[in-house]
């Protein structure tokens, strides 16, 4: 089941967020509070959506999409930016990533993208299964104020 996340998902989602930052070795990187996480998210202006993959014989969440939706200048319609995807290792091949993608791209007839990790061979081939394909000739640059969050 694929369902919009709630303000009583919070601290699922900054769960999974957690597991998502250790599995890419950048836990280190995490330095948002639940309220904070609490405000962007459930707020009066909430700068992304979360929707969650929820399967009750693995213990309900499972795995989750954080997104925000873009716009491109040269389709002239909206798009989603995928921030985050992230299933549970004992939930993983059984459809639910997929079943995420999908939702989202149902959201839209703009596009839908993401940043993947280089080494990151299985969420590639996922991606590439569903007919997905990297940029080629794009780099993605960051630029950090003087803040907190060095990712």
């Amino acid at each position: 089941m694929i369902r919009p996340a709630r303000r009583d998902d919070l601290a699922t989602i900054g769960e999974l967020i957690r597991a998502l930052a250790d599995y890419e070795d950048m836990a280190a990187d995490v330095v948002w509070t639940l309220d904070q996480l609490d405000e962007h998210l459930f707020g009066p202006q909430p700068a992304a959506q979360v929707t969650l993959a929820c399967d009750d014989t693995h213990g309900g969440v499972v795995g989750m999409a954080l997104w925000f939706r873009t716009f491109s200048t040269f389709l002239g319609r909206p798009g989603i930016w995928l921030e985050d995807l992230f299933v549970r290792p004992e939930a993983r091949g059984r459809g639910h990533g997929l079943a995420l993608l999908r939702h989202l791209r149902s959201l839209t007839d703009g596009r839908v993208e993401w940043s993947v990790l280089d080494w990151n061979t299985p969420s590639i081939e996922l991606y590439e299964q569903l007919g997905a394909r990297p940029l080629e000739g794009w780099t993605t640059y960051r630029w950090l104020g003087d803040g907190p969050g060095g990712a």
